[in-house]
């Protein structure tokens, strides 16, 4: 608008006349009258530059040396908040600060993500070799080494599970008498579960008595049911010969010469892996 106001100027035009056409331009954005006849003045007397003129202020705080600042303080304390880390800039307000962290460092206070187990490298080595062992017989024997593969897994179950209020609802009038039910606490009689399945559906599932944990021998008589399932549930998968994969815990790992009287094949089940039985 200054530069019109300086063309039009030099057309000898009146300061009304130039007011009138940037309000039927810029409309209710257009300069006040007063603005105008102070620019024409400022044409007239052969001032050449539209821009207005540098007016002095307070000078900013903030430059490379403070923002490298703040961002190395913010490194030695991850955890910070905004007001004790104002503690150390007393010469920057909280909104300026705050600007820094937010837009010229980009920080953004995020939670820490949960992870199932915390893996060593040693973990991290027996998971690569055990993954690796496994595509290696998939690519040599292909469909048929998943067709031999069973695993299983124990859990812990409730023995009754208590419904929850959406499985009470019935239909009623709004004069019908409120239905009372009793809080059940879902830590009450937990009873230990055994699954085993393969790629075609469940084969055993098995129960212990109240109180019972897995033990060795338990463990033992478990596999002979399962034995028997496979026999039952899958024709000829015995004599083919059955890859058994579970968890390496000290009773898994007591009926290995089990394993090998029946003729099976364990698969080696690296500590803390995500095994298929978990999936």
């Amino acid at each position: 608008m200054r530069s019109v106001i300086r063309f039009l100027n030099a057309k000898n035009k009146k300061p009304a006349e130039i007011h009138r056409q940037l309000c039927d331009v810029y409309g209710e954005h257009a300069m006040s009258t007063s603005i105008v006849r102070r620019w024409v003045r400022l044409f007239n007397e052969r001032h050449e530059n539209v821009q207005g003129d540098l007016r002095s202020g307070r000078p900013s705080v903030v430059n490379e040396d403070v923002v490298r600042t703040v961002q190395e303080k913010i490194r030695e304390n991850r955890r910070f908040t905004i007001t004790p880390l104002s503690l150390h800039f007393p010469q920057i307000s909280l909104s300026l600060l705050h600007e820094i962290v937010s837009d010229k460092l980009k920080f953004r206070k995020l939670c820490a993500r949960w992870v199932p187990k915390m893996l060593t490298e040693e973990h991290k080595l027996k998971r690569q070799v055990s993954m690796l062992d496994f595509l290696t017989r998939y690519s040599e024997e292909g469909e048929n080494f998943l067709s031999r593969v069973v695993t299983g897994n124990e859990t812990c179950v409730l023995h009754e599970a208590p419904k929850s209020k959406q499985q009470s609802m019935e239909c009623r009038h709004t004069s019908s008498p409120t239905k009372t039910k009793f809080k059940q606490t879902t830590l009450a009689r937990k009873i230990m579960c055994t699954m085993f399945w393969d790629r075609k559906g469940v084969l055993l599932v098995g129960f212990l008595p109240e109180g019972f944990t897995i033990s060795a021998g338990i463990y033992c008589d478990t596999l002979q049911k399962l034995r028997r399932a496979i026999q039952n549930k899958r024709r000829g998968m015995l004599s083919q010969g059955v890859v058994i994969i579970h968890a390496n815990t000290r009773p898994h790992t007591a009926t290995q010469n089990l394993i090998t009287t029946v003729g099976w094949e364990q698969f080696d089940d690296p500590p803390r892996q995500p095994r298929l039985s978990a999936n």
